[in-house]
């Protein structure tokens, strides 16, 4: 135990040394990642409410021709500026940027009403275009309105009651909580704390094993008094030490941007606290052994720093994708998917954020199916290690 502390320490106070690699691992992922998240999703609710508030500016062609259309759209805080010259003319603006949507009304508008002829109006805009088809579907939803609104004039003018034509009336009820709506959109914390843990032991993988490989001095070390287990269990739990401060740090880093993001105006109240955090520190634990038991093992069969790079990027994004494809599927935990590490976890966690009773049999099967893999890939390492082949 004595000689695979030293080597643990060793190795621990070499990455301390290295102080630009240490800031890279423990700063880009645990606290530039929660940064990010919270400075996109702070700038998609700003423009979401600013959207709903601020008044449109819709250019429109022969305005002249609907005095009452244009009351109603400005009453939506619509403002009516004028538009292009002609049709072609609207056509060519959408496509060029000069506006977002055109609104065309006809000469005979106010004639085919009239005559209760359903009037037709060309609405000018580009799908491709974000934000041109945000103001589109905007005036979409005012120009069915009003359509909506002459449809219940001309129907009580004949003397018909209007709601007969809505014979059904669907009253939709939400039953989902504040925290339950965060979930959609914090479910991909998980991710970001997975990525943070792996890079904060990455670096150390890389040069414990291909590192020294390639500045020849494995041979050395494997030439002193110490059992080739003892040298690799030393190297992986060094490795654990660094990812899990790298996942405490991106736990408190999201604990603290989410005081800042303004989730409430939407309806959401995340269930992240600090025992949450702490429950979601003990939770990611089992990971961190598999994560660092897997790095150092696709790591050794490299024979250079630049060459364990290349495959340790493709490893951390290997455990973050059935994260990705369960969240685009939104899958809710099953008994099977706890078999399946950091996707377990993210379902666990998720349920977490949303505050709802968590499954003790779901927690046990995951932190177990967690530990076997991590330690069959450490045994795996361990196996490893024993060749003789390894220095070649």
């Amino acid at each position: 135990m004595r000689t695979l502390l030293t080597v643990f320490f060793k190795e621990v106070l070499d990455n301390i040394r290295d102080r630009r690699t240490l800031v890279s691992a423990l700063l880009m992922g645990p606290i530039f990642g929660p940064v990010l998240f919270a400075f996109v999703i702070n700038l998609s609710i700003d423009r979401a409410l600013d959207d709903a508030d601020s008044t449109m500016d819709l250019p429109v062609i022969g305005q002249e021709h609907a005095p009452n259309l244009m009351r109603f759209l400005r009453s939506r805080n619509i403002n009516i500026v004028a538009g292009p010259e002609d049709i072609d003319g609207a056509a060519e603006a959408v496509k060029a940027g000069e506006h977002d949507v055109v609104l065309v009304i006809p000469a005979n508008f106010g004639e085919l009403l009239a005559d209760t002829v359903p009037a037709k109006v060309e609405l000018f805009s580009d799908e491709a275009n974000s934000q041109g088809e945000k103001e589109a579907r905007r005036a979409r939803g005012a120009l069915h309105a009003y359509n909506q609104q002459l449809a219940t004039i001309r129907l009580s003018a004949r003397g018909v009651n209007p709601m007969l034509l809505t014979p059904i009336n669907v009253d939709a009820v939400d039953v989902s909580t504040p925290s339950g709506r965060s979930a959609m959109l914090l479910g991909m914390m998980s991710y970001f704390f997975i990525f943070a843990l792996l890079m904060g032991g990455m670096y150390l993988a890389i040069d414990s094993t291909a590192g020294e490989r390639e500045r020849g001095s494995l041979e050395p070390l494997l030439s002193l008094p110490v059992t080739r287990d003892q040298l690799i269990l030393g190297k992986i739990f060094a490795a654990c030490v660094f990812m899990a401060a790298s996942l405490m740090l991106s736990l408190i880093s999201f604990y603290v941007v989410l005081k800042f993001m303004p989730l409430e105006q939407l309806g959401m109240t995340p269930n992240f606290d600090l025992g949450v955090v702490l429950a979601a520190f003990f939770l990611l634990l089992p990971f961190i052994l598999l994560g660092a038991a897997l790095m150092t093992l696709v790591a050794s069969f490299t024979k250079s720093y630049k060459e364990a790079q290349t495959w340790l990027s493709a490893v951390l994004i290997a455990p973050t994708l059935p994260i990705l494809v369960v969240s685009i599927l939104t899958l809710r935990p099953q008994l099977e998917f706890m078999f399946v590490p950091s996707l377990s976890q993210h379902l666990i966690l998720v349920d977490m954020v949303k505050n709802e009773p968590l499954n003790g049999l779901h927690i046990a099967i995951s932190v177990c199916s967690t530990l076997f893999f991590g330690a069959l890939l450490t045994w795996v390492c361990a196996r490893l290690y024993r060749r003789e082949g390894l220095l070649g």
